[in-house]
Order: structure tokens, then sequence, then C-alpha cells
């Protein structure tokens, strides 16, 4: 039976770590929730790979407003969901999300704080909607099986991309995105710092060693500080190996949020890339490394205006 279009349909995804305390944080949310006089559905994603099940049944069961309480790779596998369902279903529902994962960076593009929910909820329940754009991963697997990924966030290709990666085995140690993003660069030093890439952007080849590669929608983890997920465009910074004394200086820079004035950065805007890592370099998209790595050639391409995003 189709629910009340007004209902909100509340996927959960419970934050792990040391110092996280999953049933206080819900209480919390669910007080803020009754305070605001909100109607909805809460259903638990009790693990990774679920929230696109639960994704689905929502749209099924009629829900026009779908709220994830997770973080980016939750975010990530609801927007595959719904890029999934016909257009004229998706162009039905509203997504909205309440920070609460290892890693919230698309939430932190709006200002979204993870300990600021009373004003997340009031700005979701104005139910404020944006048109934002979605990227596309196309590359072959190691079968030669064609597949995709939809992302709003960004790709990493190359160094950040492994860094992305121990952040998130960190955080489930520590629980700490301070603690987790320090011990994730004091592992650097183990990384393999450069890969052979050919990369094609806006008819340019390039054809070299580069550290990492990232295609941003949004901040891109502060790689992409300039790009939004709204004008039909990527952002693309492309690193090129710096000597050691650079590297220290190019962390500093990224902390500050001034990473695009390090001298081994090279910018560019457009709207799609062709990538071919040639040393099996590690791939991660929005915050999670590619399972099923490309084999070749793969293109990133972005399609405008194709989820409806609640603002808060």
């Amino acid at each position: 039976m189709a629910v009340d279009s007004t209902k909100w349909g509340i996927i959960y995804c419970p934050k792990g770590g040391l110092f996280s305390n999953p049933k206080k944080r819900w209480l919390r949310i669910e007080s803020c929730l009754k305070d605001n006089g909100i109607d909805y559905d809460k259903i638990v994603s009790e693990s990774t790979g679920s929230v696109d099940r639960l994704v689905n049944m929502l749209i099924n069961n009629g829900y026009k407003t779908i709220v994830i309480v997770g973080g980016d790779s939750a975010l990530n596998d609801a927007i595959n969901c719904l890029m999934q369902t016909p257009k004229d279903i998706r162009d039905k529902v509203s997504l909205g999300i309440i920070p609460n994962g290892m890693m919230n960076d698309f939430a932190h593009f709006w200002d979204i704080e993870e300990d600021n929910i009373e004003q997340t909820i009031k700005g979701l329940k104005e139910h404020r909607v944006r048109k934002i754009d979605v990227g596309c991963v196309r590359y072959k697997n190691k079968k030669g099986q064609n597949c995709h990924r939809y992302f709003v966030n960004c790709v990493n290709v190359g160094l950040i991309a492994a860094i992305m990666n121990l952040k998130r085995q960190t955080h489930h140690i520590f629980g700490s995105r301070s603690l987790s993003f320090i011990f994730s660069f004091v592992l650097l030093i183990f990384q393999r710092m450069d890969y052979r890439m050919d990369i094609k952007i806006n008819g340019e080849e390039i054809k070299r060693k580069v550290m990492t590669v990232c295609v941003g929608n949004a901040l891109g983890y502060g790689q992409t500080p300039n790009a939004v997920p709204y004008n039909g465009f990527f952002d693309v910074s492309v690193v090129y190996h710096p000597g050691i004394t650079q590297i220290f200086e190019g962390i500093y820079l990224f902390l500050k949020g001034e990473f695009l004035n390090h001298n081994a950065v090279h910018p560019y805007r457009t709207k799609d890339v062709y990538i071919e890592a040639k040393d099996s370099a590690f791939v991660g998209i929005d915050g999670r490394l590619l399972t099923t790595p490309p084999t070749g050639e793969f293109n990133i391409g972005i399609i405008p205006e194709a989820i409806n995003f609640i603002m808060p």
C-alpha cells in the first residue's frame, strides 16, 4: 500500500568506531524529528551494501522523501539505486542526508555539520529541493564486462584513493575523523607515490607518472574546492609527483584548504575525462575503493540535474 506522500522514509546507517554510540546518536535524531513534527518510518541498514536495497524498497512503497542518516558511501549507494530507476519515478523522489558516516564530504559542501542535527532537520523540513549533477564512471572489469558506477562527490585515482581507504580503515578503529586522518598520513610513507597514467582532458593528452587525480563534482575531500554539483562540469586536479619536501608542503596546503596553490597541482574544468592507469592504481568513488578495478581506459562523464537533493 502506498504511503502518505509527505511521510519520510529514513535509512539509518549506524557509525562504527571505539568512541561512537549509535543508540545515543539515534535517540538525539529521533528527539529532533519529534520536536519538528516529522512523520517518518525508519529502517536500519545492518550491513555495507544494503542501502541500495532499502532505497529500492522505499521507492516501491511510494515514499517521495528519502533521508539517509549516513556518510558519503551510504549516499553513494542511494544515488546508484535512484539512477537505476526510471526517470519519471526518480523525478518524483527527493533525497536528503543527515551526516553520520566515516566521511561526510558531500554534506560538508552544503555546510551540514554532524553535530548540528537540530538545524539539519529543520532545513530538511523546509524541503528546498535543487537538481544536482551526478557523475558516472564507465569501465570494463577483469572479465571484460561493461560496468558503471555513479557518484556525487568525486573519483580519486592513485595515492589519495589509497589514503581514503586507509582513513576508512583507521576510522573503524579510532572512530575519530581527526585521528584517522592523522594516522592515514603517517601511513602515507608506506604507500606508492606515483603511477603511470594516460589522461585525456579537454583535448589535451597527459602521458606521464602522476601521483593522484581527483575528478570532483563537489569538494573532492579538499582537492577540488571550487567544484559545485550543479553547473554541468567537473573540476579536475591532476597532481604530478613532487619532491619529498613539496609533499609536506602539499599536506600543509591541503589542511589549510589551499590545495590548488601547490605548484604540482594542475587544475581543469571539463565534462568528461578519459584515464588509463597502467600501474593498477587505486580507484576510489565517493571515498570507497572500487572493488572491481577498471582494466584499460575508463571514462568519467557527467549527467546534469539528475537527482532531486534537499538542501538544509
